[in-house]
């Protein structure tokens, strides 16, 4: 499994390539940032992370793209630009008709170090130990992205078979709910096929 990581940000766009499979050792592919400058265009920018994106796609081929799941900060500006960010690259995958991944950061964080709120130097230091790096990726954004990658390869075999369980779960409760074929189900249909019956006559005592 070849996983794309993205750590969303309009200034600073994490991305990081991680290959294997639960349980083995891993893979970095590629790792870097994808930058924008601060007094360009909104516009301008969404467009330089589009290429930026575009770029990584075309020379590493991932077959997953897990991006970090946007939530609610008290800097609305900076919400704002990783919503943003993060749209742009689940459209480029979205595109290629690459399936796309969403992770908190705490379930990242979870998922590597063990703890979900985990400071960003025990990420790094993580991420340099499972991928057996020389030293942590700089900057933080390009370790967050490389811990993305990570968390989904280990998470993706588990979230399939509930998916698989949960779908086989509605297909036994569809098949479960279908009547027998030639039966129908329609309220009342039973009794109204029904030949009316012939009243009783009550005989009174004989005479």
């Amino acid at each position: 499994m070849r996983v794309l990581g993205v750590d969303p940000g309009l200034t600073r766009c994490g991305v990081g390539v991680v290959e294997g499979v639960a349980g083995r050792p891993l893979t970095m592919l590629g790792v870097g940032v994808v930058r924008t400058p601060a007094d360009a265009e909104l516009g301008d920018r969404l467009v330089a992370i589009e290429r930026g994106m575009e770029q990584w796609l075309d020379e590493h081929s991932p077959g997953f793209v897990a991006v970090e799941r946007v939530f609610a900060q008290h800097n609305v500006r900076t919400v704002m630009g990783t919503a943003q960010a993060s749209a742009v690259a689940m459209l480029c995958a979205a595109r290629r008709g690459i399936p796309v991944a969403l992770h908190t950061p705490s379930e990242v964080k979870a998922a590597v170090t063990g703890s979900g709120r985990a400071e960003k130097a025990q990420v790094g230091a993580m991420v340099t130990r499972l991928l057996r790096l020389d030293a942590p990726p700089k900057p933080a954004d390009a370790a967050d992205a490389l811990a993305l990658a990570i968390c989904h390869i280990w998470r993706a075999p588990a979230q399939n078979r509930l998916q698989q369980a949960v779908a086989a779960h509605r297909t036994t409760g569809a098949s479960r709910t279908q009547p027998p074929p030639g039966i129908s189900r329609t309220p009342g249909a039973s009794r109204a096929s029904r030949a009316p019956r012939t009243p009783r006559t009550l005989k009174g005592p004989a005479a």
